[in-house]
């Protein structure tokens, strides 16, 4: 194939028993390939149909790819593998979108972008096209935690309708199989710091006879979780420094005796929570070092922050033995406190001067133990395999 026959670009679609408007929908992307002189090809990735979709789409002579692993996302991911255009747009086959119109996202996939994403706030959503929830509680609320964790500018995560450089796309190694498909392209392409745009994109009312597959509170949790595991400073940095700090400045301030504020008396009660704050955060900070050291390992994320280097240079040994310092500290503080109940002749204490004792020495105990798991389990991380 040589240069004046490359196509240009793929319009690609997810498919499954689409045949109401299947047809519509191919018919206008050849439109638009047609009055802006695009080399260009439909490809319907059938995803299973049971219906008359596949004939359909053969019959207004788009090219037809069966995927047969079952899914949103496997459908695209076979489909844009199958493409030959060296952009693709992809967009879902229920006529929601308009394929006949689709010059911005070509523009912009010209000028150099890599990903181009459509944003429905921004160009207009008819009305009953999106649910009450998803426009004004899940798309917003999802969106918002995407552009925080990942420090994207994208106004609309989760729009069906984007283009993308095809050949960068499928560098990104895209692994998901369901609805947070989209999720993870627009994550992935800001991890790896892609050019990214935007464009207005209008959003119709489907032309379907039966409920859209999109699930709302099943697809939207498993978009929050999937957002949530692909950033474990949100996951587990942040909540483990918050509790770390308050249960410190907890303890901090009631071992010296009861602290009176008003007419409320912090005493220790409290210094037991602070302790299970400080035990608490300090796993959940372990935790986000193990899930970042896995991740860097593996090539799902590829920051390193200075604290992540650190743990990841320091050895067994010397992590095993800030553990059992840990654990020789606090134990020593529970021999003295044996020692002083053995002063009372081991007769009832009073639990306010004997806890204030016991609390951070059990603490450190905690601790170290929690250091030791650790470095173990970054010993078996550390470990060489054949990628």
């Amino acid at each position: 194939m040589n240069s004046f026959d490359a196509i240009e670009l793929s319009v690609v679609m997810p498919c499954l028993n689409e045949e109401l408007t299947l047809a519509v929908c191919i018919k206008k992307a050849k439109e638009f390939f047609n009055h802006y002189q695009v080399k260009g090809e439909v490809v319907i990735a059938d995803n299973g149909s049971t219906d008359q979709s596949v004939a359909i789409a053969t019959a207004e002579g788009a090219r037809v790819v069966n995927v047969l692993e079952k899914g949103y996302g496997s459908a695209l991911m076979g489909g844009i593998q199958a493409a030959k255009g060296i952009y693709v747009i992809m967009g879902d086959a229920d006529d929601s979108y308009d394929f006949s119109n689709l010059s911005l996202f070509l523009e912009r996939l010209r000028a150099g972008d890599q990903l181009v994403m459509g944003n429905r706030f921004k160009g207009g959503i008819k009305p009953k096209a999106m649910p009450f929830l998803h426009r004004y509680l899940g798309n917003p609320v999802l969106s918002f935690i995407g552009r925080l964790f990942f420090k994207s500018n994208i106004g609309d995560f989760h729009c069906g309708l984007r283009g993308f450089h095809r050949d960068s796309i499928l560098g990104l190694n895209l692994k998901t199989t369901g609805m947070e498909f989209a999720s993870e392209m627009v994550v992935k392409a800001s991890i790896n710091k892609l050019r990214i745009a935007e464009v207005p994109t209008i959003l119709h009312p489907d032309g379907r006879n039966r409920p859209p597959h999109l699930r709302t509170w099943r697809d939207g949790w498993r978009h929050l979780i999937f957002l949530l595991m692909y950033s474990p400073r949100w996951l587990f940095l942040y909540p483990g420094l918050a509790l770390t700090a308050l249960g410190l400045l907890g303890m901090l301030l009631i071992l010296p005796g009861p602290l009176a504020i008003g007419g409320i008396v912090f005493d220790i009660h409290t210094l037991l929570l602070s302790s299970t704050a400080i035990i608490i955060g300090v796993q959940t900070i372990y935790s986000f070092l193990l899930a970042k050291q896995f991740t860097l390992k593996y090539g799902l994320l590829f920051e390193e922050p200075n604290y992540v280097t650190w743990f990841n240079k320091r050895s067994l040994e010397f992590l095993l033995v800030l553990g059992v310092g840990a654990i020789l500290i606090g134990s020593t503080a529970i021999l003295y406190s044996v020692y002083f109940w053995q002063g009372q002749n081991f007769g009832s204490l009073e639990p306010g001067n004997v806890m204030r004792i016991l609390v951070p020495s059990v603490t450190l105990v905690i601790i170290g133990f929690q250091t030791i798991v650790t470095s173990f389990l970054r010993a078996i991380l550390d470990l060489p395999v054949h990628k």
